[in-house]
């Protein structure tokens, strides 16, 4: 029973959450005085977006940084009908998309403060190591 305790607790330990929400991000980020990273991903159609996933966003070097560090936000453009969004999250992603990814680019990376003033961005699949990616973050604070 202590193992599967154990276990349990590094899960949870481990992952990051992902919020669907800005404003809510918003109001952690001033709270906690945090930095909000944002990500435009089509998570079922675009390779360099499930690339940046699962080299760098999944990386147990992001996920310890930003656990401390950041607010993560990722809006969502899946295409295939069985990840479909709720109605309530594509509003939510379709005005996050005006306001900071008009052009539609996917990935689409962001780094704002809690006013939502974009402080860095990546276009595209960043060619580079998770460590190299946290510290283009962290030089930013």
């Amino acid at each position: 029973m202590k193992l599967l305790t154990v276990f349990i607790a590094m899960f949870l330990m481990t992952g990051v959450t992902w919020s669907g929400d800005f404003s809510a991000a918003q109001k952690e980020a001033s709270q906690e005085h945090k930095l909000i990273l944002i990500n435009f991903s089509g998570s079922d159609w675009c390779g360099p977006c499930i690339r940046l996933r699962k080299e760098i966003l999944e990386s147990s070097t992001f996920e310890s940084y930003a656990s401390d560090h950041l607010v993560l936000v990722r809006a969502d453009f899946p295409r295939q009908k069985k990840n479909q969004l709720s109605k309530d999250q594509v509003k939510l992603n379709e005005s996050l998309a005006d306001k900071y990814n008009p052009d539609g680019k996917f990935p689409y990376t962001l780094l704002v403060d809690e006013n939502g003033k974009v402080l860095k961005d990546w276009d595209g699949f960043p060619n580079e190591t998770p460590e190299q990616f946290v510290s283009q973050i962290s030089a930013e604070k």
